[in-house]
């Protein structure tokens, strides 16, 4: 077996200290850019690996994070989750990933399993699903859903929201201003001509799909257009609810001449439904999603959908993150971060002429 390679090789292969090596290993300050990049390169060409055990034990830190996601098949949540990693890996940080598939059980057995991790903090988008009872299933108890999150701030690990948030004290948050979102696909449907604008949701306990039905709702009275319950329909954000829907939406005695949806997924089964009963769109129907999934741009009929920028949620609310553990997770360092969503015009909406965006 090769002996591994130590501080002390590669001190002695640049001439310089161990002292100055653990330092610029550990970014430290006090150690200038050219010397840090000098010996990082030589680390590597030498196979060199830290003791991370070793380096938490001296430090207080794992060095481990976890991200808590409802589903890692989404382009949105994996975007979020590469800008995060692209922050921190090069501080010396390792992501941990999980999954709760909008389960509350599984939230808290995350977390829970996290702590057991000793992460230095938790970076998650909250479950969409309320459900009655959320059971401990290492205690079998019942658990009230703040406590989940409570038990991360009472052991002081710093704990940030992106996308689906909750509003508790000491807790930051990254987010889009999903209502200016939704109020601009709206109003953009109405440029187009349309009058009669029905509204896919979702559950609506959730902030971002309350506040994107109030930015729906809102444009249609800026414009003097009746607002119409019955037009408002929930369904989970997947292409068979969607298509589902639609076709009671279809089946009005007086249909929508256009559909915004608060999910990309929903709006291709709208989109579905709609050509598959022989219905023309846009010039009977226009249809804008949310999210900008990629498939979103690539399909044949391309969809009008409002971007999140989920890179750069990911990357800012690693940002958050840092700044926290600098702060030593004092209360008084909650951040509250709200990005500008971007509306991409395409084919699925525009009815006028117009620019369509890529």
């Amino acid at each position: 077996m090769s002996k591994k390679t130590t501080i002390y090789d590669i001190a002695k292969k640049l001439n310089i200290t161990a002292a100055t090596v653990s330092r610029a290993l550990n970014n430290n300050p006090k150690i200038s850019e050219a010397t840090r990049e000098l010996v990082l390169k030589t680390a590597a060409k030498m196979n060199y690996e830290q003791n991370r055990l070793a380096q938490a034990l001296k430090s207080g830190k794992s060095y481990n994070v976890g991200v808590i996601v409802p589903r890692i098949d989404s382009n949105f949540f994996a975007s979020v989750i590469r800008g995060i990693e692209e922050e921190l890996y090069p501080m010396g940080y390792h992501v941990i990933i999980c999954q709760t598939h909008d389960q509350k059980s599984l939230e808290l057995t995350n977390i829970n399993s996290l702590l057991n991790a000793q992460v230095d903090g938790v970076i998650m988008s909250v479950s969409n699903v309320n459900d009655a009872d959320i059971v401990n299933p290492d205690t079998d108890t019942k658990v009230i859903e703040d406590d989940i999150f409570n038990n991360l701030i009472k052991k002081n690990v710093p704990l940030i929201f992106f996308d689906r948030k909750k509003d508790i004290k000491g807790v930051s948050s990254v987010v889009i201003d999903d209502f200016k979102g939704a109020y601009d696909a709206t109003q953009h449907l109405i440029d187009q001509g349309k009058k009669r604008i029905a509204h896919l949701s979702n559950n609506r306990d959730m902030e971002i799909f309350k506040n994107r039905y109030l930015g729906y709702k809102q444009a249609l009275i800026d414009n003097g257009i009746e607002f119409d319950e019955s037009l408002v329909i929930e369904c989970y954000s997947k292409v068979p609810d969607g298509r589902k829907v639609t076709q009671k939406l279809l089946a009005m005695e007086t249909p929508p001449d256009a559909i915004f949806s608060v999910s990309d997924f929903s709006a291709l089964g709208a989109i579905k439904e709609i050509l598959d009963q022989g219905l023309r769109i846009p010039e009977d129907i226009s249809v804008v999603g949310f999210s900008n999934e990629p498939f979103t741009k690539f399909m044949e009929l391309s969809i009008t959908s409002v971007d999140q920028s989920p890179t750069e949620m990911g990357r800012i609310a690693a940002k958050v993150f840092l700044e926290e553990v600098e702060n030593g997770n004092n209360v008084k360092s909650e951040k509250h971060v709200v990005l500008s969503p971007e509306l991409m015009i395409r084919k699925s909406s525009l009815s006028k002429s117009s620019a369509i965006t890529v």
